[in-house]
């Protein structure tokens, strides 16, 4: 019996310690778990004439991911950075960079820093996906304690996850990111 009470206690400590997402978050679409399609809606903090996302492929049809309109007169004849951002492996089409072209010089983006300083102040809930991502926290469209959000004038919230350290459970987060600086605050949510 004594040991009875305290094996009960722990268990449902972690059965309920996972806190629950409040009712007026929203869930973020599944279109947005990817990434790759959250490059369009990037508003840079700079104006440049022109700005892509690439990917370390040597063939150029299958290495831009976005382009913003190019001026006709342009042509980028640069060599991808040794390195990026969401490296996901060594060697071709394993990372991401960005090449912006400001008064005719062109800039390279290859960090997960510099994409945010890219992205500067945070205008939307997809460069808000995005900055989280670039920390590793993802979206898990198939738990809403791992996609949801609401937002208002000064930050946006998100329940967004990441593998948990054993890799068979995912852990939940909530991250308040500040629109005007892109400073993120992170705690953790529970295990699911």
């Amino acid at each position: 019996m004594k040991l009875l009470f305290p094996v009960l206690f722990l268990c449902s400590g972690l059965v309920f310690g996972q806190k629950t997402v409040p009712s007026d978050y929203k869930k973020i679409p599944e279109i947005l778990d990817n990434p790759e399609l959250l490059f369009p809606f990037i508003v840079p903090d700079k104006k440049y004439d022109y700005w892509s996302v690439l990917r370390n492929n040597p063939d150029p049809d299958k290495a831009v991911i976005y382009e913003s309109q190019a001026p006709d007169f342009m042509t980028l004849n640069d060599p991808a950075p040794e390195k990026g951002f969401f490296q996901k492996c060594l060697g071709e089409d394993c990372f991401s960079y960005l090449l912006a072209c400001e008064k005719g010089k062109t800039k390279y983006f290859s960090t997960e820093q510099q994409l945010r300083n890219f992205i500067g102040t945070v205008d939307n809930l997809q460069e808000a996906i995005l900055i989280a991502n670039t920390y590793g926290y993802t979206v898990d469209t198939g738990n809403i304690s791992g996609s949801s959000y609401t937002m208002d004038d000064k930050n946006i919230f998100l329940y967004l996850s990441k593998l948990a350290n054993n890799a068979k459970n995912k852990e939940s987060f909530f991250i308040k990111i500040n629109r005007k600086t892109g400073k993120i605050e992170i705690k953790s949510n529970g295990t699911y």
